[in-house]
């Protein structure tokens, strides 16, 4: 029966003293795939967009105008190539659930998780130093309220956009991706398990329909997942930066 054992890996192999586990060729097969689709689509750009060119500027369109304007406006055009990054690099490690051979979302991890939220959280923290300075980034979490609530107020308030904001931002992707895999698996294994003990093609073709329900369903958590991931992103910097 599937169960957390699923979720650990052995080292497939071992450079020096580190040991490379399948998630984590995972995603570096991921970066890779990023880097080199981007590179291929714009390292010769033309006026009139072709093959990748035309797929690549549809994703630079599609993160700018749905997600980076409308959560930090045309000040925050700087930091497109950092969403970028964040919602294909996520969306591609998803993708891989249902690759044959690959099969797991790298973000089911929760330590990959938090390294893509420890990013996001430094770029959230140094913006907010850098437009209003230390001191003045942190009352500039707290709203106005009156002086004998703000004793109360304030501790509430950073720890929330300080700790709680990463917390859930990690959770959230890893959670659902987590669970999104598991039941792949149940049903997968329940597939098998009918067909192989002679239970009944009934029961078999049952759990492969879930299987195909739920692999279209995972289609749809999987880039539902990257964009809420970047979008939030894009908020947490838009935040940072308010009163430029």
């Amino acid at each position: 029966a599937p169960s957390l054992e699923d979720f650990t890996f052995s080292p497939i192999f071992s450079i020096g003293p580190w040991h490379v586990t399948k998630p984590e060729l995972i995603m570096v097969i991921c970066a890779v795939l990023v880097v080199a689709f981007f590179w291929a689509a714009f390292r010769k750009p033309k006026l009139v967009p072709r093959g990748a060119q035309n797929l690549g500027e549809i994703g630079v369109l599609f993160i700018r105008d749905q997600i980076l304007r409308p959560m930090i406006g045309k000040k925050g055009d700087g930091y497109l190539p950092f969403l970028m990054t964040l919602f294909f690099f996520i969306w591609v490690m998803n993708l891989l659930e249902i690759i044959p051979v690959a099969q797991f979302p790298v973000p089911a991890h929760i330590g990959f998780a938090w390294i893509l939220v420890a990013l996001v959280w430094l770029t959230y923290m140094s913006v907010g130093f850098r437009v209003h300075g230390p001191i003045g980034f942190f009352r500039h979490m707290i709203p106005d309220a009156p002086w004998w609530i703000l004793w109360l107020l304030a501790p509430i308030v950073l720890f929330s956009d300080i700790l709680v904001r990463p917390f859930t931002l990690g959770v959230r992707l890893f959670a659902n991706m987590f669970a999104g895999h598991l039941l792949l698996l149940v049903f997968y294994l329940s597939t098998w398990y009918f067909f192989s003990a002679s239970v009944g093609l009934v029961f078999a073709a049952g759990s492969l329909a879930m299987v195909i329900v739920i692999t279209g369903f995972e289609l749809l958590i999987q880039a539902l997942q990257a964009f809420i991931f970047t979008i939030l992103a894009a908020f947490y910097i838009g935040d940072a930066m308010e009163g430029i």
